[in-house]
């Protein structure tokens, strides 16, 4: 397409200026500006004249009837290592990386100059670039003055009808063309045969090839298309026009007579362009170190391992210390791994290629390796480089268990590439970036020493880096919290990764501006802007919305049960404050102390005496992320799958922490070993994982383990020990003053006579638990409305027959047996 642009003239004139067709030739505008085109003869053409295409108007900047130099190029024409060029803002969006390849394809054989614009089609969309620099073979490079580049930026494009128009049909040019330039008889003429693709690129072969295969070549000759030849052309042929200033490294040779032209070998670089306005605005949403919060500790790190080898090379050298090839990032969806990627990229200055691990996987053989290694031999061209690679475990998973040979093939050539790198003497210039969720998953040759030679976690935040986070989420939102407000959020945001912050963030954002507009419904947007400020209330009722990630496939809906709803036994609140609720709100206690919060609440007793009404007001209170388990329902009839089930729970657990994990009816699931039949021996093998994850090699941090059981002694002894299950807590029937309380909290709710006696309701349900009181009053309600639909209030009448509806089911037998077996086992109510 743009191989060659012609500039027409007559014979005379090609002959007097010592032109030859097919060569290159140098137009210079009265202002300096300078275009390489191709001579060819026009027949009929007048002398004196010169007849160009649009695209090289719009270089010289020069219309119809203004003055141009045209001289042939006597210089060196020599190959472009490297060239330089800007997008037009228009086409700042577009794939640079995709470009280049077009573009080389497109140019093969121009001569180019810095300042020259050059449009063409990319698919199917007009783009418009600018040269900058030319880098030659020779080492010297030609650099356009900064004004020329400002000036060609800010011109308007060329039009795509102008692109489509500017054709020659050669074959009626040279049928038309008269050796002896007259208009009578047009004499035969051979035309010069094309070049063919496939043929060798040389300076002379390179512009001796025809344009006849390209899609824009120049208009036919025209009144509008010619411009006066002001000086004469011999002159012009002894060089005696002026040429644009070049300016070239010290030391190298001369750029006055040496042009460069572009082959498949030139190396296209694009360099990005803005505006003003647009800078500003990106400076604005470009990643940097500061607006990544809680992670400081991390980001040290990564700033050590990537910034000095790329930015003090020569002291690792001197030390002897082998750069790092590769940094892996892992950790929970969310965490920042990818906006700590984006940061080292805007901040280390070198340059980014970032490969989605999906997106290099083809169908076709060898195609997803030939990707992988164009990308790594791109970047090492362009050092200091960064090869970002996300989701990197669906790039790279284990080999045993790939479900084809690609998945094999594309492991191996990574592994290959990794271990390649430094080898041409760019050790630290290129470093490989891997972000993961799923680190178990990445193959095991990929996570050794010289290939990822550090892993950094990317953790979830605690509630002091939660604070540092939200802090830098609202640097630039208008809000009304206080510090003190604001670091009760952080403290209440159990479990909360960045993502998820910035998510309330932007919902606490959505509930100012409803409040503010159900006030006004009309308020213009400068209006809004300057009212509407968030508030404490509206990151509370956004959290209603926007629970942690890691907590969205277990989510709990928690009852809204408190303390005052449980009667009574004020012994185990406290017991299980002291678990659970101390730990968090006073750890310098604790490490003042020496000591470890248990790990463990084992709550045993007589069915219904509030065992999972108690777990239900501690969800509550506490505030701390819920996940119930339910014994049987991790059990599963193919091997391994329970055992996984364990194992998937505790890690979300440990993901959501400081979180509570309760088990209930947990007797089902630690059976004591030995004591089950069947094949497999499942129970067997689920108790052991369970024990492993409570208390193994892997420690469980701000996890609290919270069981419920009517039957202490079929669970595993190994279970109940310290360490494990630390506080082993005997609910037992409410006694006198519990089961008055228990009446007392129905009775707020249920309107009753006063002629009710409450000591004697006391007195009567003597070994009743707390489940048979509430049958008792709800009994007693539903026979005040089977007398009278519109009752007011339950009578005493009422819970004496309630009384003799519902009677105790625990017999005395299992009252003893609880007492037994802490006599027998020397658990006591702790």
């Amino acid at each position: 397409m743009l191989r060659r642009v012609l500039v027409q003239l007559s014979l005379n004139s090609m002959k007097s200026a010592n032109m030859c067709i097919g060569r290159p030739v140098l137009l210079t505008s009265v202002d300096g500006r300078q275009e390489v085109c191709t001579a060819w003869p026009t027949a009929g053409f007048p002398g004196g004249k010169v007849g160009l295409s649009e695209t090289t108007q719009k270089n010289l900047k020069v219309n119809p009837g203004d003055a141009v130099t045209v001289q042939p190029v006597t210089g060196a024409v020599i190959q472009a290592e490297e060239v330089d060029v800007k997008l037009r803002d228009k086409d700042a969006s577009i794939n640079a990386e995709e470009m280049s390849v077009c573009l080389l394809r497109n140019l093969d054989g121009k001569v180019v100059l810095p300042g020259n614009l050059l449009a063409f089609t990319f698919y199917g969309k007009l783009c418009n670039i600018v040269v900058i620099k030319v880098k030659g073979t020779d080492g010297a490079e030609l650099t356009a003055p900064g004004s020329a580049i400002s000036s060609e930026m800010h011109e308007p494009d060329l039009e795509k009808s102008e692109l489509e128009t500017s054709t020659l049909d050669l074959s009626l040019q040279l049928s038309k063309m008269d050796v002896d330039d007259t208009l009578e008889v047009a004499s035969p003429s051979t035309p010069s045969k094309p070049m063919a693709p496939g043929s060798p690129v040389t300076p002379s072969s390179a512009l001796l090839a025809s344009c006849q295969d390209s899609g824009q070549m120049d208009k036919p000759y025209s009144k509008e298309n010619v411009t006066d030849l002001t000086d004469d052309l011999e002159l012009a042929g002894k060089g005696g026009s002026e040429r644009l200033p070049l300016t070239g490294k010290p030391g190298t040779i001369s750029s006055a007579d040496v042009f460069y032209f572009i082959s498949s070998r030139t190396r296209i670089n694009f360099i990005e362009t803005r505006t003003s306005e647009a800078e500003d605005g990106d400076c604005e949403s470009q990643v940097t170190y500061d607006m990544i919060g809680g992670l400081s500790s991390q980001l040290k790190t990564i700033r050590e391992t990537i910034e000095l080898p790329m930015k003090q090379p020569e002291l690792f050298k001197s030390y002897g210390i082998p750069p790092p090839r590769g940094v892996l990032l892992y950790g929970p969806p969310g965490t920042g791994k990818t906006m700590i990627a984006k940061a080292i990229a805007n901040e280390v200055g070198a340059h980014v290629t970032v490969i989605n691990g999906p997106e290099i996987i083809s169908k076709f053989y060898g195609e997803s390796e030939s990707r992988l290694r164009q990308i790594f031999a791109e970047a090492s061209l362009r050092r200091p480089s960064i090869i970002f690679i996300d989701e990197l475990d669906a790039l790279c998973s284990k080999r045993e268990g790939a479900q084809n040979e690609v998945e094999k093939r594309v492991v191996a050539s990574l592994l290959t590439l990794m271990d390649g790198i430094g080898s041409e003497g760019s050790e630290g210039q290129l470093l490989v970036l891997g972000a993961t969720n799923r680190p178990h998953a990445l193959d095991a040759a990929l996570r050794r020493p010289g290939r990822f030679d550090k892993e950094i976690e990317i953790g979830i935040p605690n509630a002091q880096d939660r604070l540092d986070i939200l802090q830098k989420l609202l640097r630039k939102v208008p809000h009304s919290l206080t510090a003190a407000e604001l670091v009760q959020l952080a403290d209440s945001a159990h479990g909360y990764v960045g993502a998820d912050l910035a998510a309330l963030c932007k919902e606490a954002g959505l509930y100012a501006l409803r409040r503010a507009l159900g006030k006004r419904a009309n308020l213009l947007d400068n209006e809004v802007a300057g009212s509407v400020m968030i508030a404490f209330n509206d990151f509370l009722q956004g959290m209603n919305d926007v629970r942690p990630s890691a907590m969205r496939e277990v989510a709990v809906d928690v009852p809204k049960v408190s303390w005052s709803d449980i009667g009574g036994l004020e012994d185990v609140k406290l017991k299980l404050k002291q678990a659970v609720e101390w730990p968090l709100k006073h750890p310098d206690s604790f490490i003042r102390m020496g000591i470890q919060p248990p790990k463990g609440v084992l709550l045993y007793g007589p069915p219904g005496c509030s065992k999972t009404m108690i777990a239900k007001a501690l969800a509550h209170e506490s505030g701390l992320n819920f996940l119930a388990v339910k014994g049987p329902e991790l059990m599963n009839k193919y091997v391994g799958e329970s055992e996984r089930a364990v194992r998937e729970i505790f890690r979300k657990a440990r993901a959501v922490s400081p979180s509570v994990l309760f088990f209930d009816e947990i007797d089902a699931l630690a059976v004591e070993r030995g004591s089950s039949s069947g094949a497999g021996n499942v129970a067997d093998r689920v108790l052991a994982q369970l024990l492993t994850e409570m208390d193994g090699i892997e420690q469980l941090k701000d996890v609290t383990i919270l069981a419920a059981t009517n039957r202490p002694d079929m669970i595993d002894k190994a279970l109940l020990r310290p360490g494990r299950i630390d506080r082993i807590i005997y609910v037992p029937l409410p006694d006198a003053a519990t089961r008055g309380e228990i009446f007392k909290l129905h009775f707020q709710s249920m309107p009753v006579s006063n002629e009710i006696c409450l000591a004697e309701l006391v007195q009567r349900t003597q070994k009743y638990s707390g489940a048979e009181i509430t049958a008792v009053c709800r009994e007693a309600a539903l026979l005040a409305l089977q007398e009278d639909i519109h009752a007011k209030c339950v009578m005493g009448r009422h819970f004496q027959y309630a009384l003799t509806v519902v009677t105790p089911r625990i017999p005395d037998s299992l009252i003893q047996f609880y007492a037994d077996y802490q006599q027998q086992s020397g658990l006591h109510a702790l």
